[in-house]
């Protein structure tokens, strides 16, 4: 129990930190950080690349480019595919952000073998089961109301 402590702890003074230094929720810098490279991508490749389900990435990407951080538009190759990229705004703000903590988690679960990885998992997917349907998202994405401004 406490070693799930120590990673929900990290995970959720990484999201506080996100939000207070860019005005951010860590979901929407970890889809910025999918962008980084310039090459714009569909929502199925960005969905890949951060594990989760394509239409909570649609909604990501909605308020990013409310933001301006990013541009949502049709491939000059493919017009029926739909293509994001990073604006300069966006570039902007990743040059001073901190890595996301799902880019931690990724990277220190990659670090370890994969038979250990499995076996997390497992485990995990136990658990989650044990405690009952909820609809996974990103971490502390839309976890609590956001306090009214008087």
């Amino acid at each position: 129990m406490d070693a799930l402590r120590r990673i929900v702890r990290a995970l959720r003074l990484s999201a506080t930190e996100v939000e207070r230094e860019l005005g951010l929720s860590v979901a929407q810098l970890f889809v910025l950080q999918q962008l980084a490279d310039q090459r714009p991508r569909s929502v199925n490749e960005i969905a890949a690349l951060t594990v989760t389900d394509p239409s909570t990435i649609s909604g990501l990407i909605r308020r990013l480019t409310d933001r301006g951080l990013v541009n949502r538009g049709t491939s000059a190759a493919d017009g029926r595919r739909v293509e994001v990229s990073l604006t300069p705004a966006g570039a902007k703000v990743l040059r001073r952000a901190p890595a996301a903590p799902q880019s931690q988690l990724v990277a220190a679960l990659a670090g370890m073998p994969e038979a250990r990885r499995r076996a997390i998992a497992e485990g995990l997917v136990d658990l989650a089961e044990r405690l009952g349907p909820v609809k996974p998202t990103f971490f502390f994405e839309g976890d609590a109301p956001k306090p009214s401004r008087r």
